[in-house]
């Protein structure tokens, strides 16, 4: 018993990162004012509500405090010069790649750094989700991709890197968050990171019965391969400006459909070895899809809920070719643990939505700084 909670603690903490969930409303405990960093001066997110946002009560004072819950966890975790990720501390690889914008996309898909046969340069990092680096990759957990491309021009949305020319795309392999309310993830944050174990035992009532559910459906993935593995971003993103912008989510799939067997006896880092193979033997390929809301009634603040394909199909937007190559080496794997991943490094046209997004502006660039700071290494875009 005591395993599956601890499991489940995990998973939940550091798999989904900055999730919102929750039933019950227990005081926070506030961050130790002692080892908490200034936080960045950024203004938070307004709210869209032709696309159908709305503010939670103190979402503000909550993305703070989160911020200072998590920034603790991790100078807790780490020492100076060692700091990783909170979540997703483990990385697969990062790889080169090409993002190719398809040469037919319709009018409605094409906004901001979709325009037709543009082709952008791009890092990839896969990784595992558990807030554990030493995780073995046979192990049940949530899988992400993370995309950096390059060379998109125009003002971005986070203030302090406006003039940056990257652009992010962040995602899992599983369609939906397992919560939403950010006043319940901060009960579920201050028990999952109490010294007490019964506190532990509350968690599912924090998250609730679907939240639960979501949640160890979640980290109960196996894959294969980094490569053949389907990515949703879980959460709605804003495509266009003006009286026609919709709501959109992102999907990332295999362009094959061939599904490698896992292997009978799997090292620890097989992932990274299969990641390593493929690219090894030729390229890859895999389809970067936008789902249009259909129809506008789907909720862009619940990231539990998913929206069904049958109503609402995903269009290819986009090839993402990843060459041949070697990228297992020392100076690239450094390179890829010092870059910084948030949705906020986007172009107005691709605004993040909804409360989960808008905690994320707050907290990647917080943990970030803090990470970077502890590691003495710059924090800058490629």
């Amino acid at each position: 018993m005591r395993d599956f909670w601890c499991s489940t603690r995990l998973s939940v903490l550091f798999s989904l990162g900055f999730i919102i969930a929750g039933c019950s409303t227990s005081p926070i405990k506030e961050p130790n004012p002692e080892t908490v960093a200034p936080l960045n001066v950024l203004s938070y997110p307004s709210v869209d509500a032709q696309l159908g946002e709305h503010l939670y009560p103190e979402e503000k004072p909550i993305a703070e405090k989160l911020s200072g819950v998590i920034e603790e966890s991790v100078r807790k975790q780490y020492s100076a010069g060692s700091a990783r990720r909170d979540a997703h501390p483990k990385a697969h690889g990062c790889v080169k790649a090409e993002f190719h914008i398809v040469d037919t996309l319709p009018e409605t898909l094409s906004k901001g750094m979709f325009v037709p046969d543009k082709t952008y340069q791009a890092w990839i990092r896969f990784s595992n989700g558990s807030g554990d680096p030493t995780h073995a990759d046979i192990k049940r957990d949530a899988r992400g991709i993370a995309i950096k491309v390059l060379g998109v021009s125009g003002k971005k949305l986070l203030e302090d890197e406006a003039d940056a020319t990257t652009h992010d795309f962040i995602m899992i392999n599983h369609p939906v968050f397992f919560a939403t309310d950010p006043a319940r993830y901060l009960s579920f944050m201050d028990d999952a990171n109490s010294d007490h174990f019964y506190r532990k035992l509350l968690i599912p009532f924090d998250l609730g019965a679907k939240g639960t559910r979501i949640a160890l459906q979640t980290r109960s993935s196996r894959i294969s391969n980094p490569l053949q593995a389907r990515y949703w971003s879980m959460v709605p993103y804003q495509l266009g400006i003006g009286s026609d912008r919709q709501a959109v989510k992102y999907s990332v799939r295999s362009c094959s459909n061939v599904v490698d067997p896992i292997p009978k006896e799997p090292g620890h880092d097989f992932l990274r070895d299969a990641l390593r193979n493929t690219l090894q033997r030729g390229d890859a390929c895999m389809d970067f899809l936008v789902q249009p809301r259909i129809p506008s009634s789907m909720d862009v603040e619940d990231s539990r809920i998913e929206w069904k394909e049958a109503q609402a199909p995903f269009f290819k937007v986009a090839t993402i070719r990843i060459p041949r190559q070697t990228f297992d080496t020392p100076q690239q794997n450094e390179f890829c643990e010092n870059l910084s991943f948030t949705p906020w490094h986007a172009l107005p046209e691709h605004k993040p939505l909804g409360v989960t997004n808008r905690l994320r502006k707050v907290i990647y660039a917080h943990i970030s700084r803090v990470r970077h700071e502890m590691n003495d290494t710059k924090r800058e875009e490629p």
